[in-house]
């Protein structure tokens, strides 16, 4: 099982890149230390000079895998999410009963991340505090409509389709699937940025977790 998930690729949109930072130990590289580098730094301060300093390589190599760090950022959220759409298809799968594979999924995208080695460049628990405190500088853009238009948030809006079909199963009749589904997902990290940097305006701490919120909120919505 551990073979079959480490030949697992994740899927992201060609766009986000000029040339693929899987296909060298260069571009994996950059991958790892961008995500260092801007968790440490924050997305705002990182910079491809910054990065080639730290990798060892001049700014325009990293120029070649990525026309900017726009695209950058577009490209590890995009991996991020293919990432998780894997780990939410895994662990639901084999579920039949629908209000417990629903509740499975709400665990799978809000529970605390863990390292997967199957990817040993990426660290995905600082990734996934990226996502928490920079995901919304992806789309918060002039660009945004072309963006989409052009599938870069296609794995986050298939992400949502796929928790919407889950709350249908559990209540057909609910009227807003999308909306809820796109509530958790969203919502999960916001919790988790209000639990770092303002934790007087959640009830989420160390014994209350964004799952427990999450699935209280989604169960008591629908007619069970």
């Amino acid at each position: 099982m551990k073979r079959l998930l480490q030949a697992i690729k994740i899927e992201v949109n060609q766009n986000t890149y000029v040339k693929d930072p899987e296909s060298s130990d260069l571009g994996k590289r950059i991958v790892e230390h961008s995500i260092l580098m801007i968790h440490e730094l924050g997305f705002d301060s990182f910079t491809f000079k910054k990065l080639g300093a730290s990798i060892g390589s001049n700014e325009s190599s990293i120029y070649r895998y990525f026309e900017n760090k726009h695209k950058l950022l577009l490209y590890l959220t995009s991996w991020y999410w293919g990432w998780q759409e894997y780990q939410f298809v895994f662990a639901t799968n084999s579920i039949a009963d629908p209000s417990e594979k629903l509740r499975k999924a709400i665990e799978v995208i809000s529970k605390p991340v863990v390292l997967d080695d199957s990817f040993a460049h990426i660290n995905e628990v600082l990734l996934n505090d990226i996502i928490i405190n920079e995901y919304s500088k992806s789309y918060l853009t002039k660009e945004v409509d072309t963006e989409n238009k052009e599938g870069y948030f296609e794995i986050y809006k298939r992400m949502v389709l796929r928790i919407s079909e889950m709350i249908q199963e559990v209540d057909l009749n609910y009227a807003y699937p999308l909306s809820l589904a796109s509530t958790v997902l969203e919502g999960s990290l916001h919790q988790y940025f209000l639990t770092q940097h303002f934790p007087s305006l959640t009830n989420c701490n160390k014994k209350v977790t964004p799952t427990d919120y999450f699935t209280h909120l989604v169960f008591n919505s629908l007619n069970k």
